[in-house]
C-alpha cells in the first residue's frame, strides 16, 4: 500500500524531438531520470507509464537528453551514462537492457547471445532467445538503451518495436555494414 502512495506521487513530463527517424517522445519522471524514449507509432508506446504525462519541453533533463540526440544523429558516440535512465520493467528485462548498454556503439549482437550471457549470469543452462527477444521489445528507452544493435543470427534485422526501417536507419547512423543483413 504504502508503495502505492509513492507510486502516485510521481509526475511525469515529456518533450517531442524531431530526429532524422521521427518524432520521439521523451519522458521524464519527477523532472529527474528519463523513463521513456519512444518513435512516433511504436509499439509500447508509453505503456510503462501507468499515469497523465504533461508536456512540459523546457527540462534541463530533456535539454540534456536532446543534446545527447543530437550528437548521437551526428554519427557520434554519446555515453550512455551521461543520462540518468530509469526503465521500469521486471528484474529480467532490467537485467537484459543492461546489457544492451554495454554494446559498443558500431556493434551488433544476436538475442541468442545475449541468452547465453544472462544463463552464464544466472547460473542455469539455457534461457531463451525468445525471452530475450520480448525483453528487447519492450526497452522503453529506445535508441538510448540501444535495443537496435540486437539482431537475429545469421544476420537477420528483426524485433524493433519502433519497425525495421527504423532500425536499419540507426545501424547506418552508427556506421554498421548492413550488407548481408537481411530482412524477412
Amino acid at each position: 500500500m504504502q508503495q502505492n502512495l509513492i507510486m502516485n506521487r510521481t509526475k511525469y513530463y515529456k518533450s517531442v524531438y524531431n530526429s532524422p527517424v521521427g518524432k520521439l517522445t521523451i519522458a521524464c519522471d519527477n523532472k529527474e531520470n528519463i523513463v521513456g524514449l519512444w518513435t512516433e507509432g511504436q509499439s509500447y508506446f508509453v505503456n510503462t507509464i501507468k499515469s497523465e504525462i504533461q508536456e512540459m519541453n523546457e527540462l534541463e533533463i530533456f535539454n540534456m537528453t536532446k543534446n545527447w540526440l543530437n550528437r548521437y544523429f551526428k554519427g557520434e558516440n554519446p555515453a550512455i551514462k551521461e543520462l540518468p535512465l530509469k526503465p521500469a520493467g521486471s528484474d529480467f528485462r532490467r537485467e537484459i537492457w543492461k546489457l544492451l548498454c554495454s554494446i559498443p556503439y558500431g556493434k551488433t549482437t544476436t538475442y541468442g547471445e545475449i541468452a547465453k550471457i544472462i544463463a552464464k549470469n544466472r547460473g542455469v543452462k539455457i534461457v531463451s532467445a525468445q525471452a530475450v527477444g520480448g525483453a528487447v521489445g519492450h526497452n522503453p528507452i529506445s535508441i538510448i538503451i540501444p535495443c537496435h544493435r540486437v539482431i537475429g543470427k545469421n544476420g537477420h534485422l528483426t524485433g524493433y518495436a519502433g519497425g525495421i526501417e527504423t532500425k536499419i536507419k540507426l545501424l547506418k547512423t552508427e556506421g554498421i555494414n548492413i550488407k548481408g543483413m537481411f530482412v524477412v
